[in-house]
Protein backbone atom coordinates (compact mmCIF):
# COMPACT_ATOMS: atom_id res chain seq x y z
CA UNK A 1 0.00 0.00 0.00
CA UNK A 2 3.33 2.41 0.65
CA UNK A 3 3.64 2.30 -3.37
CA UNK A 4 -0.38 3.75 -3.68
CA UNK A 5 -0.11 6.53 -1.55
CA UNK A 6 3.53 7.41 -2.91
CA UNK A 7 1.07 7.48 -6.26
CA UNK A 8 -1.39 9.29 -5.19
CA UNK A 9 1.07 12.00 -3.27
CA UNK A 10 2.82 12.36 -6.86
CA UNK A 11 -0.84 12.55 -9.04
CA UNK A 12 -1.59 15.04 -6.29
CA UNK A 13 1.01 17.13 -6.85
CA UNK A 14 1.16 16.98 -10.96
CA UNK A 15 -2.65 17.50 -10.77
CA UNK A 16 -1.57 21.00 -8.68
CA UNK A 17 0.92 21.59 -10.86
CA UNK A 18 -1.44 21.55 -13.72
CA UNK A 19 -3.66 23.90 -12.07
CA UNK A 20 -0.99 26.08 -12.16
CA UNK A 21 0.45 26.01 -15.43
CA UNK A 22 -3.00 25.74 -17.36
CA UNK A 23 -3.25 29.84 -17.72
CA UNK A 24 -0.15 29.50 -19.98
CA UNK A 25 -1.24 27.32 -22.66
CA UNK A 26 1.76 27.81 -25.07
CA UNK A 27 3.63 24.87 -24.32
CA UNK A 28 2.23 21.45 -25.58
CA UNK A 29 3.56 19.29 -22.78
CA UNK A 30 1.69 18.95 -19.43
CA UNK A 31 2.02 17.17 -16.03
CA UNK A 32 -0.60 15.46 -17.09
CA UNK A 33 2.19 13.83 -19.77
CA UNK A 34 4.94 14.10 -17.93
CA UNK A 35 2.35 11.45 -15.01
CA UNK A 36 1.21 9.30 -17.80
CA UNK A 37 5.12 9.21 -19.07
CA UNK A 38 6.79 8.45 -15.66
CA UNK A 39 3.84 6.38 -13.58
CA UNK A 40 6.28 3.48 -14.07
CA UNK A 41 9.54 4.95 -12.82
CA UNK A 42 7.72 5.55 -9.25
CA UNK A 43 8.67 1.86 -7.78
CA UNK A 44 12.59 2.61 -8.93
CA UNK A 45 12.44 6.09 -7.47
CA UNK A 46 11.10 4.90 -3.71
CA UNK A 47 12.37 2.01 -3.54
CA UNK A 48 16.27 0.39 -2.45
CA UNK A 49 18.33 -0.72 -5.34
CA UNK A 50 17.09 -2.14 -8.37
CA UNK A 51 17.04 -0.48 -11.82
CA UNK A 52 14.62 0.99 -13.97
CA UNK A 53 12.04 -1.00 -15.96
CA UNK A 54 11.71 -1.04 -19.72
CA UNK A 55 8.32 0.65 -19.12
CA UNK A 56 10.33 3.80 -17.05
CA UNK A 57 12.87 4.13 -19.71
CA UNK A 58 10.55 4.10 -22.39
CA UNK A 59 8.45 6.73 -20.59
CA UNK A 60 11.39 8.78 -20.14
CA UNK A 61 12.08 8.70 -23.56
CA UNK A 62 8.83 9.78 -24.67
CA UNK A 63 8.88 12.35 -22.43
CA UNK A 64 12.38 13.46 -23.85
CA UNK A 65 10.78 13.39 -27.31
CA UNK A 66 7.40 15.42 -26.57
CA UNK A 67 9.40 18.05 -25.26
CA UNK A 68 10.85 19.59 -27.94
CA UNK A 69 10.54 23.38 -27.16
CA UNK A 70 12.13 25.63 -23.99
CA UNK A 71 8.59 26.11 -22.99
CA UNK A 72 8.13 22.58 -23.19
CA UNK A 73 10.95 21.61 -21.25
CA UNK A 74 10.54 24.52 -18.27
CA UNK A 75 6.76 23.09 -18.30
CA UNK A 76 8.26 19.33 -17.70
CA UNK A 77 11.20 20.52 -15.25
CA UNK A 78 8.26 22.26 -13.33
CA UNK A 79 5.81 19.04 -12.93
CA UNK A 80 9.42 16.78 -11.97
CA UNK A 81 10.40 19.09 -9.60
CA UNK A 82 6.91 19.72 -7.69
CA UNK A 83 6.62 15.52 -7.80
CA UNK A 84 10.08 15.61 -6.36
CA UNK A 85 9.07 18.06 -3.73
CA UNK A 86 5.93 16.10 -2.57
CA UNK A 87 7.33 12.37 -2.50
CA UNK A 88 9.05 12.05 1.29
CA UNK A 89 10.31 8.67 0.07
CA UNK A 90 11.90 9.48 -3.41
CA UNK A 91 15.91 8.82 -3.69
CA UNK A 92 16.80 12.07 -4.89
CA UNK A 93 20.17 10.20 -6.45
CA UNK A 94 18.30 8.05 -8.23
CA UNK A 95 15.71 10.43 -9.88
CA UNK A 96 18.77 12.40 -11.05
CA UNK A 97 20.55 9.47 -12.28
CA UNK A 98 17.78 8.05 -14.18
CA UNK A 99 18.07 10.08 -17.33
CA UNK A 100 21.03 8.72 -17.51
CA UNK A 101 20.27 5.23 -16.74
CA UNK A 102 17.71 5.54 -19.32
CA UNK A 103 20.30 6.44 -22.19
CA UNK A 104 18.58 9.98 -22.27
CA UNK A 105 20.28 13.59 -21.79
CA UNK A 106 17.88 16.09 -20.61
CA UNK A 107 18.96 19.54 -19.79
CA UNK A 108 18.69 19.68 -15.89
CA UNK A 109 18.14 17.30 -12.71
CA UNK A 110 15.10 15.53 -11.53
CA UNK A 111 15.64 17.22 -8.16
CA UNK A 112 13.62 19.64 -5.82
CA UNK A 113 16.26 22.09 -6.21
CA UNK A 114 16.13 22.35 -9.89
CA UNK A 115 15.85 26.05 -10.96
CA UNK A 116 13.22 25.58 -13.80
CA UNK A 117 13.56 28.96 -15.13
CA UNK A 118 16.77 28.60 -16.43
CA UNK A 119 15.83 25.72 -18.56
CA UNK A 120 16.22 26.05 -22.21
Amino acid sequence: MANSSALLKFACAVFMCMVVLAPHGEAAMNCGLVTKNLAQCLSYLTSPGGAPTAACCNGIKTLNNLASTPADRKTACTCLKSAANSMKKMDYAKAAGLPGKCGVRIPYAISPKTDCSRVN
